[in-house]
């Protein structure tokens, strides 16, 4: 999807679409009248090598109400591959963005305590990297935390419990980033799926759209380039074998969480405009997702670029996108792959708002008479 300002989705909610009866995970903080007040609201913020997104929830029974969003390409990775450091240019575009998004967060009144801000592939990679997240917190306020891959798509799988096929045997949730593309294979067990296997590709669109250059002319020869690259990055997966034969057998589906998956699920769709409502939650066959992707080399540069869902900023990486896909469902077939427009974000949100449902503990209180506990842990 075309990756701009976005406006407001109130009354948006995430974690409401449902999966096979499941009940979506998150909520309960009552809503609004449960006890006389509205919930606190909560922002999550995420800087991605492509992408500076924001998203501004409040807590609800089924997960959490969206109140404000904002999504900006700053493209902070380009370039990052070839010289180690972030680019001047890239820079400015991303604290744009997050003056922004600062902006939005002090509008809304969000308290610091509730709003989780992160910091990616591009500011883990960078040696500049460090410095650029200073330079944030001084002139904007915001506190960005630079998370590991581990945790990355931890987050990725948080966001996207609630879309698993519950009949499902095993889940592979992709994470197509800028800058890497984060995988995890989680398998059923008692009635739940557990972590069976996880790693970071260093690929994302932007690393392999610089690795690879769109030429003039045909593109299948340089299309199906790319998909052997990413599949050489995804070859050494440290996942049992036997968990492919899941796979092959029709027992298992993917989750893919990101814009490269949503800008198929538009192409597919055949949409005028971006609509998150048809797109989240999407089943799409891998036929589907070739087919779209066939239908991208053929429109081109600049049919790309006039496509709704997808936009002149992202015209030059989505095909980047689509072959990461590819070369993943090769690795690992699966005739389902099902779209979510969520993800890290909403894994953030979630996350907090769990830690802050539990109960506080109460400190104990100490007998008449005894004397407090020395510095040192001995008694008194």
């Amino acid at each position: 999807m075309p990756e701009t300002d976005d406006a407001p989705r109130r009354g948006d909610r995430s974690q409401s679409r449902r999966s096979d009866g499941q009940r979506a995970r998150g909520g309960a903080f009552g809503g609004p009248g449960a006890s006389g007040r509205e919930a606190p609201l909560y922002g999550a913020l995420d800087l991605g090598t492509n992408n500076c997104r924001l998203l501004i929830a409040r807590p609800s029974r089924d997960g959490f109400r969206v109140v404000d969003s904002f999504s900006r390409i700053v493209r902070l990775g380009e370039g990052l591959s070839r010289t180690g450091r972030l680019d001047d240019a890239a820079m400015e575009r991303a604290y744009e963005a997050l003056v922004l998004c600062g902006e939005r967060v002090a509008k809304k009144g969000v308290d610091s305590s509730r709003l989780m801000a992160v910091a990616t592939q591009a500011c883990r990679q960078a040696d500049n990297g460090a410095a650029f997240i200073e330079r944030v917190r001084v002139g904007t306020g915001l506190k960005l935390r630079v998370i590991d891959p581990v945790e990355e798509a931890r987050l990725a799988v948080e966001g996207c419990l609630n879309l698993f096929d519950q009949s499902a045997e095993a889940v592979l949730v992709v994470d197509v980033g800028g800058g890497s593309t984060e995988l995890s294979w989680l398998r059923k067990r008692d009635g739940g799926f557990a972590l069976a296997g996880w790693m970071s590709a260093p690929m994302g669109v932007v690393t392999l759209a610089e690795r690879h250059p769109e030429p003039a002319g045909a593109l299948d020869d340089w299309y199906e380039a790319m998909v052997t690259d990413m599949g050489a990055a995804i070859a050494s997966a440290p996942v049992d074998p036997a968990l492919r034969e899941v796979f092959t057998g029709g027992r298992a589906h993917l989750v893919g969480t990101s814009g490269a998956i949503t800008s198929l699920a538009g192409i597919h769709l055949g949409l005028r405009r971006y609509q998150r409502n048809l797109v989240d939650g999407l089943w799409m066959t891998r036929g589907d997702c070739e087919k779209a992707a066939d239908t991208l080399k053929r429109l081109g540069p600049a049919g790309r670029a006039a496509e709704s869902c997808i936009g002149p900023d992202r015209a030059d990486l989505v095909l980047a996108g689509a072959a990461i896909m590819e070369a993943i469902q090769r690795a690992w077939p699966s005739e389902r792959v099902r779209v979510a427009d969520r993800g890290l974000r909403e894994g953030l949100l979630l996350q907090q708002m769990r830690e802050d449902r539990k109960p506080k503990r109460r400190p104990r209180r100490r007998s008449r008479g005894a004397s407090p506990p020395r510095a040192d842990g001995a008694p008194g």
